[in-house]
């Protein structure tokens, strides 16, 4: 279990591997820490001389930040109501290209990557949250070195 800061190292960390074309989809209910997490994420790529006002994606759908050798796509998909919505944000075409946080990823029904990192964030109390990480095979090597640091 992790509070906010501990989080938010966590999103720092993963922050340093991710690459463009790299999708994570962040799961959980209403108040997890799914926009924690990706704030915090963003501000690492961006680096000290970045943006500091990282608004919430809820009622824009989609922030976009450059973030110097990539674009990172933050979205939030809560109030998307058919997965054809995707392609009119033009998400579709960010996956390709940009570092893509999806908050809501179950809204993009068959868009879905099928290389994404699925992060669920399940609240406890408060401020506590446990992460869980899936992916498909070829992350497990980037991913080892993050999460042995966060292991129970």
């Amino acid at each position: 279990m992790h509070g906010p800061d501990e989080t938010a190292g966590f999103a720092r960390r993963l922050a340093r591997i991710l690459r463009p074309g790299d999708t994570v989809l962040l799961d959980g209910p209403i108040g997890a820490g799914k926009t924690h997490l990706a704030r915090a994420l963003i501000r690492a790529r961006l680096g000290e001389t970045g943006e500091r006002d990282i608004p919430s994606p809820t009622f824009t759908l989609v922030q976009t930040y450059d973030a110097g050798d990539t674009e990172i796509w933050h979205a939030d998909l809560y109030r998307l109501s058919d997965p054809g919505e995707v392609a009119e944000l033009g998400l579709d075409l960010a996956f390709d290209t940009a570092i893509c946080l999806v908050e809501w990823p179950d809204r993009l029904g068959a868009e879905t990557p099928a290389m994404a990192l699925h992060l669920t964030l399940e609240p406890s109390g408060e401020t506590l949250r446990l992460i869980t990480a899936r992916a498909p095979k070829p992350w497990a090597a980037r991913l080892e070195p993050l999460l042995s640091d966060y292991a129970e």
